[in-house]
C-alpha cells in the first residue's frame, strides 16, 4: 500500500509490524519449548545444561547421550511434524476455500492407516518402531512406511483425478475426500476383523501417532519435504490471498487457479503422507492450528502461513511433552492428546465464530 508520492501509510506500517511481532513471538516460544521439552523427562536435565549442550558446550556424558540420542530427535520431529501438518492444512483450507479442509478430513490419513493395515496383514511388513513401546515386535517397518505413503498418494490422486473430470471445484474435492475417508475406514475395519491378536495389536499400534519413531535419518526426510513444500506455499501466498477473494477475482488478477489448486493439493498431500508414514496418524493439528492462527493474525497468507508453521510445531511439541509426563512412567500417544485438546478448541472456535 502506497500513497501517490510513494510513501507507505503509518497505519499500514504498524499493521505489518504487529503481525511480524506475533510471528517473532511464536518463534521465540517455539525455541523455548524445544529447550524445556529436552530438559523434562524421567531423568531431569537442568535447562542451562540443555542450552549448553545444544550450543556445543561440554556437559556430562550421560546427559549428552540423553539429549542427542533420545530427546532432541523426538522434540525436533514433533516440531517439524506439527509444522508440516499445519502448513498442509492451511494450504488445503485456502485452495479449497473450505474451513474443514485438512489431511484428516480429506481421507488422506485414513488411506495411510489402511496402507499400514494392508502391509501388516497381507505383506507381513510389521509395524513402525518406537522408543516408547519396546514390547512390540518389529519385522520390517520400511515396508509399512512405503505402503502407507503409497496409499496416501493414491487417495490424493483419486481426489485430483475426479476433480479434473468434474472441474477442480472445492466442493468436488471435499466430497471426494469424505467418500474416500469412509471407504478406507471400512477397508481397515475389514482387515482388523480377520486379523489375529498380534496383527491387530500391530495395526492399532501403528495408528497411534508417535514422534519417538523417527531417527535422525527419518527426521531429515520429513524436514526436507516439509521445508520444500513450505517454501512453495510461502511463495504463493499472494495467489492464496487472491483465491480467498473468489476464483473469478483471482483469474482477473492473473492467477492460474486450477494449476495453483492442483499443485498445492499435491504438495500438501506429499507432506502429509511422509509425516503419517513415519509417525502414524496425528489428527486435528492440520485442522485446528490454521483456525487458531487465523483468529490471531488474520487471513493474510503472508503472515498466516508462517504463523501456522510455527504454531503447528509449538502445539505438537507441547502436546508431545505433556504426553510423556502426564501419566509417567507410562507414555500417552501424542495423537490421543492432540484429539483431546483439538476437539474442544475447534468447537470453541466454531461457537465464537457463530456469535460474531
Amino acid at each position: 500500500m502506497h500513497f501517490s508520492d510513494g510513501t507507505i501509510p503509518v497505519e499500514y506500517k504498524r499493521y505489518i509490524s504487529w503481525k511480524v511481532g506475533l510471528v517473532v513471538l511464536l518463534a521465540g516460544l517455539l525455541v523455548t519449548s524445544l529447550v524445556v521439552a529436552v530438559s523434562l523427562g524421567a531423568a531431569g536435565i537442568p535447562l542451562d545444561e540443555v542450552a549448553k549442550s545444544l550450543l556445543g558446550g561440554a556437559v556430562s556424558r550421560r546427559h549428552d547421550v540423553i539429549i542427542w540420542n533420545i530427546r532432541l530427535p523426538q522434540a525436533l520431529t514433533a516440531i517439524v511434524g506439527g509444522a508440516g501438518l499445519a502448513v498442509a492444512g492451511t494450504a488445503m483450507q485456502s485452495i479449497l476455500r473450505n474451513p474443514l479442509g485438512s489431511p484428516f478430513t480429506l481421507g488422506i490419513s485414513h488411506a495411510a492407516a489402511f496402507g499400514a493395515a494392508f502391509s501388516v496383514m497381507i505383506l507381513g511388513g510389521g509395524i513402525m518402531t518406537s522408543a516408547n513401546a519396546d514390547t512390540i515386535n518389529i519385522t520390517s517397518p520400511f515396508i509399512t512406511t512405503v505402503v502407507a505413503f503409497s496409499f496416501s498418494l493414491a487417495a490424493a490422486g483419486v481426489i485430483i483425478g475426479v476433480s479434473r473430470l468434474r472441474g477442480a471445484t472445492p466442493e468436488v474435492m471435499v466430497l471426494t475426500g469424505v467418500a474416500l475417508g469412509a471407504l478406507f475406514t471400512a477397508g481397515t475395519m475389514f482387515l482388523q476383523y480377520f486379523a489375529d491378536d498380534v496383527q491387530l495389536a500391530a495395526i492399532v499400534f501403528w495408528s497411534f501417532g508417535d514422534t519417538a519413531r523417527a531417527s535422525w535419518s527419518e527426521l531429515g526426510v520429513i524436514t526436507a519435504v516439509t521445508v520444500g513444500a513450505s517454501v512453495f506455499f510461502l511463495g504463493n501466498s499472494w495467489n492464496y490471498n487472491a483465491i480467498d477473494a473468489g476464483d473469478e477475482t483471482a483469474r482477473g488478477l492473473g492467477v492460474r487457479v486450477e494449476r495453483v489448486r492442483m499443485v498445492g493439493m499435491l504438495l500438501a498431500t506429499l507432506v502429509t503422507a511422509v509425516i503419517i508414514a513415519f509417525l502414524g496418524i496425528i489428527g486435528f493439528v492440520g485442522l485446528v492450528v490454521p483456525h487458531m492462527a487465523r483468529r490471531v493474525i488474520g487471513s493474510d497468507h503472508r503472515f498466516l502461513l508462517p504463523a501456522s508453521i510455527l504454531g503447528g510445531g509449538l502445539l505438537l511439541i507441547v502436546s508431545d511433552t505433556a504426553a510423556r509426563l502426564v501419566l509417567a512412567p507410562h507414555v500417552l500417544p501424542v495423537s490421543v492428546l492432540t484429539a483431546f485438546m483439538g476437539a474442544p478448541i475447534f468447537i470453541y472456535l466454531i461457537i465464537r465464530g457463530q456469535r460474531r
